[in-house]
């Protein structure tokens, strides 16, 4: 009995000296700092981002055999191309870029940013006719880094880069945008494949394939026409989209959105909440609630929508602050352009009152992840590559990521802005955790819910 009560005090020691061995310290180990952002260090990762992403491009006409600058138009060059790199490019990932370098200045007063965007698209009007008069190309050609703006084909190629060329227009009034921006709107509203319904959609993969990345290649250019002239029709068309695709891609037990959905597979459709999509999701809807007349019939349904998923992912938040690729599956790699989009969405809605201000601290420990993607020199590690509507785990697990998968950077600047937004907001009060605190955390309070001290 002695050797058994002996052998049973051996275990219960060894068990606990190997758990305070292997358990935590009482002072809690962050593996990215938990710490409160300064609006100073915000606008230094926005400006090396900047000045990174002007970098990569001359903006310029080339020859493309001999990669010499083209300055005589008077006779066409049948080699004649934009020039390479990200800020030359006529893309969607470009217009996230300059709508974020917009919303950079009207929130910090910065014109550095926004001179950006005057530049490229004056780059693109001054050029394109020298392109239009010699257009030998077919429907489906690209023209370089300026894709198929000749002959656009797919929401992709015309709608986000379109909404930024309207807020462009909006502050710069060159008239020369114009007719580039009826050209997007008629793709947009016209000539864009769509259901029966009106949903915009695409055959590809598969026949009649609706894509939730199509909310943000479609709603904010529809969304900023509203704007531009005013016409309620636009308003009407984005909003529709919005909700006729959450009807198919909206999972209201996740509260996510699945990445895809075919007239195929209907109401068995596989289903699998990539991060980047849903990223798109609420960044569509944002720059939609942005504008939308505050009694229109759908505002209600798109607000339960946004805050829906803004609760969701406030649980499938990593520990690091970042999201997951696939956003239920932690086992797949944390990922820079979905945690940069969902902190922007979130520090937005709270700063609008689309959302509770308790979100807080899960937008500030979103951006002190998302900043420690951003390099010395400015570019953007750690996001995923463009990825098509897959059906099976196995490819999203597997998709690269790269400082060159641009998806990346327009929400990061994005992020940025909205954060600074968060800490100027007056209407709260933000209680700091304290630095090797064992028990501290941040609490965004309402000032107007409390007693006046």
């Amino acid at each position: 009995m002695k050797s058994i009560l002996l052998a049973l005090l051996s275990f219960v020691f060894a068990t606990t000296s190997f758990a305070q061995k292997t358990a935590p310290g009482p002072i809690p180990i962050y593996p990215v700092p938990y710490e409160m952002p300064s609006e100073e260090n915000i606008k230094e990762v926005l400006h090396r981002i900047r000045k990174y992403y002007e970098a990569t491009s001359s903006q310029t006409i080339v020859d493309s055999k001999t990669g010499e600058r083209i300055t005589d138009f008077a006779t066409y060059n049948p080699q004649a191309i934009p020039s390479d790199g990200f800020s030359g490019e006529w893309s969607y990932t470009h217009g996230v870029v300059l709508s974020a370098f917009d919303y950079i200045t009207k929130v910090t007063g910065d014109e550095t940013f926004f001179a950006h965007n005057t530049r490229f698209y004056n780059y693109v009007v001054d050029n394109l006719s020298y392109f239009h008069k010699n257009d030998a190309r077919k429907p489906g050609d690209k023209l370089g880094t300026w894709g198929r703006i000749l002959h656009f084909e797919a929401l992709d190629d015309c709608g986000s880069i379109g909404a930024a060329m309207i807020k462009t227009y909006l502050k710069n009034k060159n008239s020369n945008y114009l007719p580039v921006i009826n050209r997007v709107d008629e793709h947009v509203s016209k000539n864009q494949y769509r259901l029966p319904d009106g949903t915009l959609a695409r055959n590809r993969p598969q026949y009649q394939s609706i894509w939730a990345d199509d909310l943000y290649m479609s709603v904010p250019f529809l969304a900023n026409m509203g704007v531009l002239t005013g016409n309620k029709k636009y308003f009407d068309d984005a909003a529709r989209q919005l909700l006729q695709m959450g009807n198919r891609l909206y999972v209201p037990e996740k509260e996510l959105f699945d990445h895809g959905w075919s007239v195929t597979s209907g109401n068995y459709d596989p289903r699998f909440y990539w991060g980047r999509a849903n990223g798109w999701t609420l960044m569509a809807m944002a720059e939609l609630l942005s504008v939308l007349p505050e009694k229109h019939k759908d505002r209600d349904k798109i607000l339960h929508l946004y805050r829906s998923m803004v609760r969701s992912l406030a649980n499938s938040q990593d520990g690091t602050g970042f999201w997951h690729n696939l956003l239920d599956k932690p086992d797949t790699y944390v990922e820079t352009s979905c945690t940069a989009m969902f902190t922007y969405a979130i520090a937005k809605g709270i700063n609008e009152g689309w959302v509770s201000h308790v979100y807080g601290p899960v937008a500030l420990t979103g951006w002190n992840a998302v900043k420690t993607q951003v390099l010395e020199n400015g570019a953007v590690e750690g996001t995923v590559e463009g990825t098509t509507f897959a059906h099976d785990n196995t490819y999203y697990y597997h998709r690269g990521a790269s400082v060159n998968a641009t998806h990346g950077y327009g929400p990061v600047l994005y992020a940025g802005a909205e954060m600074i937004r968060l800490l100027q907001n007056d209407k709260l009060e933000i209680q700091q955790a304290k630095p090797n605190a064992i028990n501290s955390t941040f609490h965004f309070i309402l000032k107007s819910e409390w007693p006046k001290k």
